[in-house]
This record gives C-alpha cells, sequence and structure tokens, in this order.
C-alpha cells in the first residue's frame, strides 16, 4: 500500500475522531456553558451515565448500539453524521490541497485548515440546531487566522504590506458587506453572528476574489436550500434560515477550488 493512500485513511481516521468530538462540543457549549470543551467527559443526555472509550468509538459504536444508550437504552440525540462530515472534510482536504505538502509553509497551513473545519464544523451543527453562533468558537477562529497571518508575516517580511492588505481586503468583501446588510436591515436580513463569521472567513481567505466568491457560493446554495421551501409553502419569508452553515460551505469550495474557479471566470471574459 502506497505512503499516500495510507496517509488519506489516516488523515479520515483522524477526521472521524475529531467529528465525534464536535458531536460532544455542540452539546456541551449548548447545555453547558462553563464546561471545559477539552477535559469534560462524555455522557448520557437522558441518564447521565459516564461514556466509556467502547462508547465513543465514531461511527462504529453508534451503529452497534442502533442509536441508542448501552445504559438506558434511550435514543441518542446525537448522529455519526457530524463524525462523517468531519471525516469527509479532512480526506477532500487532502486531496484536494492547493498548496505542496512537501514544504513547511504548506504543511503548517493544512494543519490551520484542519483545525478550522472541526471549529466550523462546531459551528454548522450549532447553527442549524439552535440558530446561533457562539461567540467562544467564533473568537477563537479568529485569533487562531490573525496568529496564521502573523506566521505568514514572519515568514515573509517583504510581502507583509500585501499579506495584510490582502487580509484586509478579504473581510471587506464578507464580513463589509454582512455588517452593511445588518445595518440596512435593522438585523432582520442577517444576524450579527454572520458578520462575525465573516471576519474569519475574510482574515483565513486573504483575498477579495475568494472572499467575494464565497459570498456569492453561500447565497447561491442558500437560494437552492430555501427556494424549494418557500414554493412548497414549507417556509414563509418570516421563516428564521441559518446562514452560517452557507457561508462555511462556500468557504470550503473557495479555499479548496476557489483559484480555478475564479481563473475559469476570467478566462471566459477573453474568448
Amino acid at each position: 500500500m502506497s505512503t499516500f493512500i495510507i496517509t488519506a485513511i489516516l488523515v479520515t481516521l483522524l477526521g472521524l475522531t475529531f467529528g465525534s468530538f464536535v458531536n460532544a462540543a455542540v452539546w456541551r457549549i449548548h447545555e453547558h456553558r462553563t464546561r471545559s470543551l477539552l477535559n469534560d467527559r462524555s455522557e448520557c443526555t437522558h441518564c447521565g451515565h459516564k461514556l466509556t472509550w467502547y462508547d465513543l468509538i465514531p461511527v462504529v459504536s453508534w451503529v452497534t448500539l442502533r442509536g441508542k444508550c448501552r445504559y438506558c437504552g434511550k435514543r441518542i440525540e446525537d448522529t455519526p453524521l457530524p463524525e462523517v462530515g468531519v471525516a469527509l472534510y479532512f480526506l477532500v482536504s487532502f486531496l484536494f490541497w492547493p498548496e505542496p505538502l512537501t514544504t513547511g509553509a504548506g504543511i503548517t497551513d493544512f494543519v490551520f485548515w484542519l483545525v478550522y473545519g472541526v471549529l466550523l464544523g462546531i459551528l454548522f451543527i450549532y447553527d442549524l440546531r439552535y440558530m446561533l453562533l457562539p461567540d467562544k468558537i467564533t473568537f477563537l477562529l479568529i485569533g487562531l487566522a490573525v496568529v496564521q497571518l502573523l506566521l505568514h508575516i514572519f515568514l515573509a517580511p517583504a510581502a507583509a504590506l500585501e499579506t495584510v492588505a490582502n487580509a484586509v481586503l478579504g473581510i471587506a468583501s464578507i464580513a463589509g458587506i454582512y455588517l452593511a446588510l445588518y445595518v440596512f436591515s435593522r438585523g432582520r436580513w442577517v444576524g450579527f453572528g454572520d458578520v462575525k463569521l465573516g471576519v474569519f472567513l475574510g482574515l483565513a481567505l486573504a483575498d477579495w476574489r475568494l472572499g467575494l466568491l464565497t459570498f456569492l457560493l453561500a447565497n447561491v446554495i442558500g437560494c437552492l436550500v430555501i427556494l424549494p421551501g418557500l414554493l412548497t409553502r414549507k417556509l414563509t419569508r418570516e421563516s428564521r434560515i441559518p446562514f452560517g452553515p452557507f457561508l462555511i460551505v462556500g468557504f470550503i469550495v473557495s479555499v479548496l477550488f476557489g483559484t480555478s474557479i475564479v481563473d475559469w471566470y476570467i478566462s471566459t471574459l477573453y474568448l
């Protein structure tokens, strides 16, 4: 078996493990805001029994227990979908990462990207369930993006001004637009959590073109999801729609494939 395949398998298994953490973190943030995300032990939400390691094997434990608690027999609220989703995020990122993973800079950016994926997974699930993007995760993402930006400046000081300018333009291309929408609509069209998430996305992208692409993709994906609900009257104009997941998906597509999409679009302008 080649090194590439072995690495892909290990990356996927790592994603499954962190996907399990995403499930636990969402519950801990919502139900036990003062608990530690890292040190607190998982427990059944019904009977409170502390779960052992063999209760927490990603996907396998849920399947073998048929989605029920081993101790009280009640249905487990969490599903393995976040575990599978984060695992796919890790695998697809490894397969399509736009930087060479043969350099220190490429590997460092990839590690940041995987950490972003775990934290974005928490925001994705939390926003879907509770219509809210928790600040403790959003601010952590912003802090990590700043650290990554400073690291880029340290490694390439000659391009420091350009790096900072790109980051500012990236923020303006997403957070700036959402801030304007938030102020204009007085919070009816978008939430302020989307604005704060946009700050992270702009910092991480550090490219106004990819920022605009993320904004465009998020709105296109949102329309594809929302319009069928409006047509079938399952949704109304007053329905609350979590927009964070659309932004996150648009961001992922922009990082992994955005440069190719932008280059393709520019090339069509000169045909």
